[in-house]
This record gives C-alpha cells, structure tokens and sequence, in this order.
C-alpha cells in the first residue's frame, strides 16, 4: 500500500480551525474532541482575573506548556460476491474494479494549519486499513483550508466513492451539514455548529467534549447518588460547554450542585482564587467535583486544596500514561477518555500499532484513533447499509442506529488515575 506522508506544519492554528471560532477541538479536551493536554496540555487562552491583594505564592508553580498533492490510493482488494453501488446519473466512474467497497478519506493535507491534524487522522485510518480492510479500496482526497474546496473535493469524492470519509475541520463539516449537499454515506470527522438535524447519511464519529462530561456525570450520580457537587471551570469556551454539559446531566438525574470560576492567565491561576476555593472546601465541602480545566490548572488547584474530596473530569484533565512516575496531588482523579488513551490492555487497543512518533501530544494522538475508529465505521456503512451496528473501538464502544439518518454513540472508557497509571473502571450504565 502506498502511502505518502505529508510533513505537518501549523499545530496551533489547526486547532483553532478544526474546532471553530470558539470550541473544544483537538487541543481542547475535543471534541473533535476531545481535547488535549498530555504531559502536553491543552490551551486555556487569555482570562481577565479580578485584581487581589498580593497573596503568598503559591507551593505549586506549574510547568511551562508546550506548543500544541496528488491523490494517493490503496492497493485494491476484491470482496468477493459484492455488487458496486449504481453510479448516479453523470457520476464519474469509480476508479476500483467491481465489487470494492470504494472509501474516499477527505482531509486537509494542503493545509499548513491543519496539516498534523490531518497527518495523524490519517495515520490512524490506514493502520485501520492495513488490519481491517480486505475488500476496500481507499483513496485519499486532500484538500486545503477553505470550505469551498473542501466542498468541491466532497462533491468529486462523492461522484465516484461508496463512502466519504472528511471532512476534519468544524466549519467545513458545518457548511456541508448546512448545504444538502451530502450525496453518499459520509463520516463527518468533527460535530457541525449548529448542532441539530444532520443531512441523510451523514454520521458525526467527532469526538465531543460535552459527551465526556455528561458521561461523567453518569458515573459521579452511581458512586454519589445523594451528593452535591461543585463544578470547577475556567472561563475557556470549551470549559464553559463541558461545565453546562455535566450541570444539564447532573441536574436531570436529579442532582444539584453549583459552580466556582477558577479562572487562568496562562495557565497560572490566581492563588487568591486557589485561597478562596479552599476556604470554601473546608466550610461547606461538597461530595464531589468537576472539573472543567485543564491538567495544568487541576494540578494547581488539587496541590493546594488536596485530593480528598473526589473530583472526575473528562479528556482534558488526564494527565497521560508514567506508571511509577505519577502525580501525587492528582491521585484519585476520575477520568472519562479514549480506550486508546487510558487502556492500553483493552483488546481492541491491542490490535492497532501506536503512531511512530512517539513523543506527540496526547491531541495527536486521540486523533490518531479517531481516524482508526472512522474507517471501521465507513466499512459498516458500506457493507450493512441502513442496518444497526456496534463496534468495540479503539476510541470507545460505539452504536450506530439503523436507518438513512443514523446516530452514532460513544461511550469511551473511564478510570482512576493513580501511581502514574489507570485503574480501569466498569463502563457499563
């Protein structure tokens, strides 16, 4: 199989494109998801934070962060006993031979913002291919930053694909959502803005940073049915979704709870915040906490206010993978993310080889398994159309509804972060 590896350029400004003007993406906690933040974390952006007296310093300082052609196609393979999809009228023909499951992967390699994104999506899909695609033929379409070009590459993709694959970044799949111009089954990489009705045959497989966060509030009512809890989140957009996202789930199992701005300038946080919350921690401690920030932000405010209290967060808060090399003050933590994040010992996990690069920040590399999980989805599209079907994937356990309108579901892995690694927890409701 051959493939060209496109050199990525641009990380920060992919992730403000692939999530829009102000949403969780890949470097948020992304939506596309699901976020970011490794040992890397994600950004928390520019916050005005009230003026203080100066207060002591605080005993946590956090670390600096780190900064987040032609065509290429697939060796045909031939499934035995299945018929091609009947061309529409004035469709180009398919490039494959009869009988192959045609899959056009949308994305954007021309672009110098995007171009890692798309690289480790990428990556990820022809490892899936590589493991999984007896019977498919694949055919990388790149394209460039703009909506229109995506668009145009989607409509000559379409013409002569069973499946489309793309597009990546959030205002492309908006404006395709919006356009009905969606002419085969399609895998949307992102969740289009509005969210809503989405166009026949177009399946949203966008990790999503709200998802994570109503999940955890699944967990946090089963452990703490009578609890209260105090959402902690800074003023970053995706903060702010993931924090309404719990607080709407909280509330409809019938919970209560209030919420406390812990507010970021840089990542440091004001200790006068830090004092004030922990004031209010000793006074009136809570059951529980979410925690709507970043790992940089977590580790500042669990150093100060401790870890007794429990605290569950989503993808953004997870602090990745050191066994025996840990972090104390986040021992404890309750993590919704990604098998491929936080199991390594899941089965499916185990099937797919990690990326080569192995240094890339934890965003890349839930990227990296979107794109695996995208092809297993586009394969049961095309071979059970409109038919049910549930796949145990590398970035969750996912349901797809049958019919010309399907949903897809994700439920992604959850566990407790101590000595360094992850104590897996049952996912089952």
């Amino acid at each position: 199989m051959l493939i060209k590896n496109l050199k990525a350029l641009g990380t920060s400004l992919a992730m403000v494109l692939l999530a829009g003007c102000s949403t969780v993406s890949l470097d948020e906690p992304q939506g596309l998801c699901a976020p970011g933040g490794a040992n890397t974390s994600p950004r928390s952006g520019d916050y005005a934070c009230p003026e203080r007296a100066p207060a002591p310093p605080p005993s946590y300082v956090p670390p600096p962060r780190e900064p987040e052609a032609a065509p290429v196609q697939t060796r045909p393979i031939q499934l035995p006993g299945r018929e091609p999809l009947e061309p529409r009228a004035n469709a180009a023909p398919a490039a494959g031979n009869a009988g192959q499951v045609r899959v056009a992967l949308l994305l954007p390699m021309n672009s110098s913002a995007l171009g890692a994104a798309a690289d480790s999506v990428r990556a990820g899909f022809m490892a899936s291919v590589e493991r999984d695609g007896a019977g498919v033929e694949v055919e990388l379409v790149p394209t460039g930053d703009s909506a229109d070009d995506t668009l145009s590459a989607y409509s000559r993709a379409a013409a002569s694909h069973d499946v489309v694959v793309g597009p990546l970044a959030r205002p492309a799949v908006s404006a395709l959502a919006a356009g009905g111009t969606v002419s085969r089954p399609t895998v949307a990489l992102n969740h289009p803005e509005p969210r809503g009705n989405l166009p026949r045959g177009m399946v949203v497989a966008g990790l999503s940073i709200e998802d994570e966060a109503r999940q955890a509030a699944d967990w946090a009512a089963r452990e703490h049915p009578h609890g209260r809890v105090l959402i902690l989140t800074s003023n970053a957009p995706w903060a702010q979704r993931a924090a309404a996202a719990f607080e709407a789930r909280w509330n409809e199992l019938g919970h209560t709870g209030q919420r406390f701005s812990v507010p970021s300038t840089g990542g440091r946080i004001d200790p006068g915040v830090i004092s004030e919350l922990k004031m209010r921690l000793d006074v009136d401690p809570p059951g529980l906490l979410f925690g709507a920030l970043d790992v940089v932000e977590l580790r500042q405010v669990r150093a100060q206010t401790g870890n007794a209290i429990p605290c569950y967060v989503g993808s953004s808060g997870n602090p990745g993978r050191a066994p025996g090399m840990g972090l104390p003050e986040l021992d404890g933590l309750r993590v919704v993310d990604l098998p491929w994040m936080i199991r390594p010992d899941n089965r499916a996990v185990m099937m797919y080889p990690r990326p080569l690069d192995t240094e890339q920040a934890l965003t890349m590399n839930r990227l990296y398994a979107l794109g695996i999980d995208a092809f297993l989805v586009a394969r049961e599209l095309a071979l059970r159309p409109g038919s049910p079907f549930v796949i145990d994937g590398v970035t969750g356990h996912l349901e797809v509804d049958a019919g010309g309108n399907p949903r897809l579901r994700r439920r992604e892995s959850m566990a407790v972060y101590r000595g360094g690694d992850f104590e897996p927890v049952d996912a089952s409701p």
